[in-house]
């Protein structure tokens, strides 16, 4: 039984633990054959105990288990949401996870994101989701100019900003923040109703698309910025070669 696995084991202490319980109520039942096994009541009580206990480490067995496979499968998550956010250095499709990431895995029904014009202050509203159902109107248009205090102040310092509160409807403010630069913030709105709250593993999340998602944006941008260079070369270089 060394190497049995989680599963066995709890399934053999409940087969036994439900065998316990048979012999208890057979000895209950049949007084006078009991005394043969058991000479006191004394007997019969530690019996109970004993099953009690076990019912107990079965129980505890189980929370853990599931916890567990709970754990490991936001690991699996995070993972996953790492590696696809750096599969890819087109701008486009890094925007297309960061979407994905806030409906799969954060449960954002309502969300924005707003990324920095280069050399600019200016936040253009790069993709949205539900905007339609925004009262707000703050993102409605090509450009955010601001007016939610938790979202500037993510702009501002680069620090994630949870919500609502009195001043603020949103969920939460998610700097994309790359060193000392911040490239933008992913603005979650509104969560699916099944997902009334941000629990305490999506802080890990948030904090993941803090760090990987505005590096991959950079370094998208970046391969966008070269890769457009580099053509214009060739184009020149083709032009000189033809005249």
């Amino acid at each position: 039984m060394e190497n049995a696995a989680p599963g066995e084991l709890l399934t053999e202490l409940g087969a036994t633990l439900e065998r316990a319980k048979e012999i208890l109520a057979a000895l209950s039942i049949e007084p006078s054959k009991a005394a043969g096994a058991l000479q006191t009541n004394d007997r019969l009580e530690e019996l109970e105990t004993q099953i009690s206990a076990g019912e107990r480490d079965r129980e505890e067995l189980t929370a853990r288990m599931v916890e567990a496979e709970h754990q490991l499968g936001r690991l699996m998550n995070l993972y996953v949401a790492t590696f696809q956010l750096h599969a890819t250095l087109d701008p486009t499709e890094v925007q297309a996870t960061i979407a994905e990431i806030a409906v799969d895995l954060l449960g954002a029904e309502r969300f924005v994101l707003l990324l920095r014009s280069e050399g600019t202050n200016e936040c253009e509203v790069a993709l949205s989701r539900g905007l339609d159902q925004d009262p707000s109107g703050l993102y409605s248009r090509e450009k955010y100019l601001g007016g939610d205090p938790l979202v500037d102040a993510a702009l501002e310092d680069g620090v994630l900003r949870m919500g609502p509160d009195e001043f603020s409807d949103v969920i939460a403010a998610v700097p994309l923040r790359v060193q000392d630069a911040i490239v933008g913030v992913l603005v979650v709105l509104k969560l699916f109703d099944h997902k009334t709250i941000l629990r305490a593993e999506d802080r890990d999340l948030l904090d993941l698309l803090a760090a990987h998602a505005a590096s991959a944006l950079f370094a998208a941008r970046v391969y966008s910025n070269t890769d457009r260079k580099l053509r214009t070369l060739e184009s020149l270089v083709q032009l000189v070669r033809s005249t």
